[in-house]
């Protein structure tokens, strides 16, 4: 089982980034945090690499229901999904919960798991 989806975009790195930051909302996701991984690379070890960005996305209900369930699943939270400038364009990733599930020994979760997989890969799909 691939623990993530992924979609390759002839566009702009930044454009890459708006059209799936609306496509998370159209999916009921909000951006939580983003992480620039090619200027932290930089300033804390002075190398070079691609642009690649992490985007923490949040579906605050589901959140809320998986906290409800387990309260150490916040370890697993937000969902992330990565930007990343590729030779052939930008990849847009994202991770798979029901992989990232399939290591909490909580059956109940595999409901909620399906739900959140099935938005974050119709987001994917629809970029």
């Amino acid at each position: 089982m691939s623990y993530h989806f992924s979609k390759v975009l002839s566009l702009p790195f930044d454009e890459a980034v708006t059209k799936v930051t609306e496509k998370l909302k159209e999916e009921g996701f909000g951006v939580l945090t983003e992480i620039d991984v090619q200027a932290t690379m930089k300033k804390k070890l002075d190398v070079e690499m691609p642009k690649y960005l992490i985007l923490g996305a949040c579906n605050p209900p589901f959140a809320y229901q998986v906290l409800q369930l387990e309260d150490k699943i916040g370890t697993m939270l937000p969902c992330n999904v990565i930007v990343q400038q590729k030779p052939e364009g930008v990849e847009v990733s994202a991770v798979d919960p029901i992989a990232s599930m399939q290591a909490v020994s909580n059956p109940k979760l595999a409901s909620v798991a399906t739900q959140v997989r099935d938005q974050l890969k119709a987001v994917i799909d629809g970029l």
